[in-house]
Parts: C-alpha cells; sequence; structure tokens
C-alpha cells in the first residue's frame, strides 16, 4: 500500500529517542515496537553498520509473535527475508542497492500492502519509496555497546504507532 501525502498533510511529531546499553536492550525495543504494529505496517530503519539494525528487526519479529526458534537475519544478499506470524513479515535490505531502479525492480511494492508488516533496513537511502505512514527507527553508535535509538514519523499512523510503543511497557 502507498499512500502518498501532500505537502500541507505532511506533520511533525519530536522524536521518541532510547539509549541502549546491550544487543539484548535493543532487541527488546524492537520487540516493544513489534507488538504495537499491526497489517499494512511498515518500519523504515536507519544507521550505519553496525549499529543494530537487524537486532532491532529481530526484536520486531519477536513482538510479532515469531517464534524466538527462527532466526532472524540480515538479508544483505537476498534482499529479502519472509517470515510467518499472525501477519507475513517481510525484511529488506536496501544496501546493496545503487539506484531507485533497482529498488523498483525488487518489486517492493508487492510487499508494501494490507496483509503485510514490512522493516526496511537502508530506508534512508530511498525515502520516496515508503507510504507516508511509515515509522522510521534510526539508530546512532555511541560506543562500543551503546547506541541511540529514535522512533520518528509525518504521518498520523506514524505518530499513532510510536504513541501505543509509548504507552507499552512490557
Amino acid at each position: 500500500m502507498r499512500i502518498s501525502i501532500t505537502p500541507s498533510k505532511v506533520l511533525n511529531m519530536a522524536p521518541l529517542t532510547f539509549v541502549t546499553v546491550s544487543d539484548q536492550e535493543t532487541i527488546r525495543l524492537g520487540r516493544r515496537l513489534g507488538s504495537v504494529l499491526s497489517k499494512g505496517d511498515v518500519v523504515g530503519l536507519a544507521g550505519e553498520l553496525g549499529s543494530g539494525k537487524t537486532w532491532f528487526t529481530k526484536g520486531l519479529a519477536l513482538g510479532l509473535g515469531i517464534s524466538s526458534d527462527i532466526v532472524v537475519t540480515s538479508p544483505s544478499f537476498t534482499l529479502v527475508n519472509e517470515y510467518e506470524g499472525e501477519y507475513p513479515f517481510y525484511h529488506m535490505d536496501l544496501y546493496r542497492l545503487d539506484s531507485l531502479s533497482d529498488v523498483e525492480s525488487i518489486g517492493l511494492e508487492e510487499y508494501l500492502n494490507d496483509e503485510s508488516i514490512v522493516a526496511v533496513e537502508w530506508a534512508d537511502r530511498w525515502p520516496e519509496i515508503l507510504p507516508g505512514g511509515t515509522v522510521t527507527v534510526k539508530l546512532v553508535i555511541i560506543d562500543d555497546h551503546r547506541r541511540e535509538i529514535s522512533f520518528s514519523g509525518q504521518h498520523p499512523r506514524a505518530f499513532e504507532i510510536i504513541r501505543g510503543f509509548e504507552q507499552d511497557k512490557d
């Protein structure tokens, strides 16, 4: 599902920011976010190599009810990994794609639908392909263990997800 937004409808909300001190805390934050997502939602992940995008996605999968026995890995070479939970969960990695035409050639639109949940690593490289309701998760390396993780969006659905996440204190 692709939502187009006219500039007059773009809203802003201050990012919600956390600092994690371990991979397990990053997974827990991802799990919290996953627990408030619904089919049709998209999470755009941004951050340099090693910032924890895949750890966060492991948490998303857990929050979506995907078994902890399932190994969630980065789809760097396959581009898309699919996991079955209550809803199909697609984990994409755009790192190796060089142009917008490369991105379009993987059929991203087919994954962005009302029946699935999608997490896109390196979403900041091609933000124009993401629907308006996307929740952006930016991961910044502070040091070897700590990460600053910020949640933001520019659409009422993104705000709703972030507010739900903020209220879910698992």
